[in-house]
């Protein structure tokens, strides 16, 4: 029974040790612990700030619209003019584009009069390498009204440039 006893007492102050040893563990090291070694503060890495976004340059540009009768083998418009003739059938825009890469694009041509009545709107789509000129064309078999016209010219559907000339009597 004694030993029993013992073996009993020892167990109660196993458990005891046990549990004050993890009650003691919230509180802090002991004074008399040696402290962990301390390791040199990790260098930041450097911090470089990003790449400034710049708004992305157009690789097509439309750099001239020219206005005519007639053009060139060139493509292009051979005697440039503002006011046209009622009897001047035929009206030919040299739209001049520079390409800085290759890339493909559309091209759209939109005639109006007057208010904004559309006369003729035509589409080319191309792809684009260096400098090219390409012509759009509107044409009346009659002669066309005196009045106001313009010629809006858009790239990838963004109007880049506009010309506007009249048909005088």
């Amino acid at each position: 029974m004694t030993q029993t006893r013992t073996t009993l007492a020892l167990a109660i102050a196993l458990a005891a040790t046990v549990g004050l040893s993890a009650c003691n563990r919230d509180r802090g090291a002991p004074e008399d612990a040696t402290p962990p070694p301390v390791s040199a503060p990790a260098t930041p890495a450097p911090t470089t700030p990003p790449p400034a976004q710049q708004p992305a340059t157009p690789s097509v540009q439309v750099s001239e619209i020219v206005l005519g009768t007639q053009a060139s083998g060139s493509e292009r418009v051979t005697d440039a003019k503002t006011d046209f003739a009622p009897t001047d059938r035929t009206i030919v825009a040299s739209v001049v584009t520079q390409s800085t890469a290759p890339s493909s694009g559309e091209l759209r041509a939109r005639w109006t009069f007057q208010d904004g009545q559309l006369v003729d709107e035509s589409t080319q789509r191309f792809d684009f390498s260096g400098p090219g000129v390409t012509n759009f064309r509107v044409t009346n078999p009659e002669n066309w009204p005196a009045g106001k016209y313009r010629l809006e010219v858009s790239l990838d559907g963004n109007v880049v440039q506009t010309r506007e000339f009249n048909v005088t009597q």
